[in-house]
This record gives structure tokens, sequence and C-alpha cells, in this order.
């Protein structure tokens, strides 16, 4: 059919369906409902088909997003998987779970609702799985090298595909028992099904990528071993040193860090045996009000916690844009999430003072409200407490949900004495090349904590550059 060039007029944004909190909040089934396709070509039909799409510009991997748009909208979704396949490693997943930068600086939202580019996107490989499309590509020929990736989040994935198609022998080794990073163990089912996962990764694995669990690098495998045996490695750990709360109380009974808490949960719903921290008529509070925070209230509502509380030190975001964050910037908007339309109270501008309890049991945090103002000399915006805001908030489990510092310095990164970064991170040239010849990193280890989409982003350009080290040039996009 011929393109309605007027569609975004005509026809507005629908929102995102997603299951009834009466229902969802009593597993940790997804809790989005997947569209029918016909909803996905008429949400399509409003991409204006920009002459400069900053959707492409803002996506960290220059997803053809207008052209797969113009596909889905005449219902050829077999030629929008086959565009979108060429920039992306895992569109299920950042389908998923991206906050969608692109939609953020959709021309559309300049003055409407922008296009919703992160269904369509999910539509289209979901699609591609529904009929059969997405197969196994064995590379045609090998190089006969050899690469080992060291870690199996998003970005040592993308490391590992690229390279894989690339016709290198990639070794990927996960020091948990299964491969996925925190995309296993850090997202609770209820956003990322981990069947998800596992369907991806045997497409890897039957596609010549070797996948090798429970296997600590550095520990179980020295890095003479590893040198000698691979000729490139690259290290896609992650930044998983969380930011701790230096304050009195810290140490008491039932203080957690938000990984933690989610890792358990996850382990306990991958096997219903494994212990977790049941939050089963608790009070908790989250400190913290990110998408970490964010996971972390919607699994304590699914324990049937009593109550549940998020706080954040930063002032309530606005829910519009301001002059600070004009289009086409990814603006920092208030979030409310579908883990907070299940119950909690939220508060800003909250400083966490002191943990008190009694006998080594957390029992209530002393709080204190705080405004931010600018100091011209420093030209940046500094906290003062208010004086007489001081409060309290009983709780049972308090959730550290602040943040990563940078990637674990022992083990690994310091047996092979890699330079760092000054905020604790692996440094490396523009070539993703590491101090120590050979050896790269990418994502969030190089980076520092960011998205999914960052890290997979990262993963194919340091897979270019692995592959152009090994063999004197390289075929690979270098997004």
């Amino acid at each position: 059919m011929a393109k309605d060039i007027k569609a975004f007029l005509t026809k507005d944004r629908k929102k995102k369906e997603y299951r009834s909190v009466s229902e969802r909040i009593k597993d940790y089934k997804d809790v989005a409902v997947s569209r029918e396709h016909k909803h996905s070509e008429d949400q399509a039909s409003r991409c204006m088909d920009c002459g400069t799409p900053f959707c492409h510009w803002a996506c960290p991997l220059g997803n053809y997003v207008p052209e797969w748009n113009d596909y889905v909208m005449r219902g050829k979704f077999k030629e929008a998987l086959r565009l979108l396949m060429i920039t992306h490693n895992m569109p299920e997943i950042t389908g998923r779970v991206c906050p969608a930068l692109c939609e953020a600086s959709c021309v559309l939202g300049i003055n409407d609702s922008p296009v919703t580019i992160c269904e369509n996107e999910l539509a289209v490989i979901e699609y591609g799985f529904e009929k059969g499309l997405v197969r196994p590509r064995k590379p045609k020929a090998r190089t006969g090298k050899n690469v080992a990736v060291i870690g199996s989040g998003p970005a040592g994935l993308a490391v590992a595909d690229q390279l894989n198609q690339a016709g290198h022998n990639v070794t990927v080794y996960e020091r948990d028992d299964k491969p996925g990073g925190l995309l296993r163990y850090g997202i609770p089912d209820f956003k990322l099904e981990k069947k998800i996962i596992d369907r991806r990764i045997n497409i890897f694995k039957k596609e010549g990528v070797t996948f090798v669990n429970n296997v600590n690098v550095g520990t179980d495998i020295s890095v003479t071993e590893l040198k000698d045996k691979f000729d490139a490695v690259c290290l896609a750990i992650g930044s998983r040193v969380p930011r701790d709360l230096s304050v009195s109380g810290r140490e008491l009974n039932g203080v957690y860090f938000a990984l933690d808490y989610l890792i358990a949960n996850n382990r306990w719903v991958s096997d219903m045996t494994s212990a977790k921290i049941d939050a089963k008529d608790k009070r908790v509070v989250v400190i913290g009000g990110g998408d970490t925070g964010s996971d972390c209230v919607g699994t304590a509502n699914r324990h049937g916690a009593k109550e549940v509380t998020q706080i954040e030190v930063l002032p309530k975001p606005s829910e519009t844009r301001t002059a600070k964050e004009p289009w086409p910037v990814y603006p920092k908007l208030l979030k409310t999430t579908t883990s907070h339309e299940e119950g909690c109270k939220r508060d800003w501008s909250v400083l966490t003072k002191r943990f008190i309890g009694k006998n080594g049991k957390l029992e209530s945090i002393d709080c204190v409200k705080v405004e931010f103002i600018y100091d011209p000399k420093t030209n940046r915006d500094v906290m003062k407490e208010i004086p007489g805001s001081e409060f309290s908030i009983p709780v049972d489990i308090a959730l550290l949900a602040v943040g990563f510092v940078h990637p674990e310095h022992s083990g690994l990164v310091g047996d092979l004495k890699l330079k760092l970064d000054a905020r604790g991170n692996v440094a490396t040239g523009d070539d993703y090349m590491t101090s120590a010849d050979g050896i790269f990193a990418a994502g969030d280890a190089r980076r520092g904590q960011s998205l999914v989409v960052w890290a997979l982003a990262e993963g194919r350009k340091a897979a270019y550059h692995i592959d152009k080290y090994l063999m004197g040039k390289s075929a690979l996009p270098v997004i």
C-alpha cells in the first residue's frame, strides 16, 4: 500500500499495554502485553521518515529506524528484520529494557508524542522468531584465531557474536552458572524473562560460540594460561563494585545492596529453591531513584511486602522538558514504572543520615530533606540540609540502589596490571586496547555504569578493533 505521509497528523501514539496489577503482581512473568501486527503497522506509520533522523543519531547502535519503520508500516516485517539485524545483535533485549534514547530525539516529539520506536523494534524481532526467520548463521570460514571474552553480559555477547561472524574461534567465560551477566541476574523476570536470553544464547552456540560457565578467570584460569591460549582477550566484566553509604548503622542486619537482593531473587525465580532475601510482610525502603531501585520495588511488591518506600537524594524530576534539557537531548524526566504503579511511596530530596536498630537488627532510617543551591564559584549545585526537616522512616529491609563505582580491581584487572582511568574504570585507547598488548575492554568495565544499549554498542566497536588487531584490517562495522 502507498505510504500515508501525513499519518502522524491523524494517528495518536498508543501507550504500551500491560497486564492488570492484580494479575501481574502474583507472578514474575512479563508485565507487558504483546502487540498485534496491525497495531505495530499503525504506529510505525506515524514515523515522518525525516531527512535528518535524530532517532538514528541518538541510538548508540545507529539503528536504521525510519527505514525499518517504513517497512513495518507496509507490513513488510521480513525486510524490516533484515535492516534491524544489520546494526543490532539482540533487539529482543533492548526492545524490552531500553529507555529508548531514540524516542527522546524523535522529531515528532518536538510538539507531539514520539513514535513508539522501542515497541516497533520488539515487534519486528518477535515476528522474526515467530516466523522462523531468526536462524543460526554459521561463518563460511574460520581464521584460526582464538579470542577469549571474559563476561557474558550484553557487551561480552556483542563482542562474541561479531567476532564469531568474522570467523574467529570465540570462547566466552562466565563465572556464574549461566551466561547473560546482569541481563540474567540483575534484571527481574517481569521485565526480561530468562527464556528470552536462553533463546539467543542457543543461537550463538549453534553459530559456533563456546560458553564456559562457573569459571572465574584470574582464579580458575591464570593470566598466563589465558595469554598462552588466546590471540586476543576482551574484558567485558561490567562495573560490579556497588556504591556504598558510609553512614552510622550501615552494618546492621537488614541493610543490603540492591543488586544482592535482585540476584538472590532471580536465582530463586529460576529454581524456586535458592535462598532469597524475603520481603514478605516487611517494611522496605529503597534508597535510590533509578531503574535498579524500581526493580527492587517491583520485586518487593511480589514478595508481599507490607510497605514499600523509595527515596532519592536528588530533587523530583520535571514531568516535561526544561530549558536545560532541550530536544533532542535525552531528558531526565519523572519516570513512573510499572513497579511504582503496583504500590510504592516515593519521596525526593531526601538524604539518608543513619540507620537505627536494636540487637544488630535494622528498625528505622534517620533522614533529612535537602535542597540544591547554585554556587557561582564552582558553577555547580551544592547540596545543603534544610534545618528542622529531619524525619525517620520505620523499616525492616533497606536496599541500597545508588549505583556502581567501577569494575572489580582485584583478580583479573590487578593481575594484568592494567591502567585505570580517573574513575577507576579500565583505561583503553581509541582502539579499545588496554595498557596490555592484545587485551581489550568493552562495556561498563571501560565506559562506567551505563545502559544495555551502550554496552552492545561498546561490544560491537571493540569487536571491530579486535578483528583489525588480529587480521590487519576488518570488514566489521565500527558500530
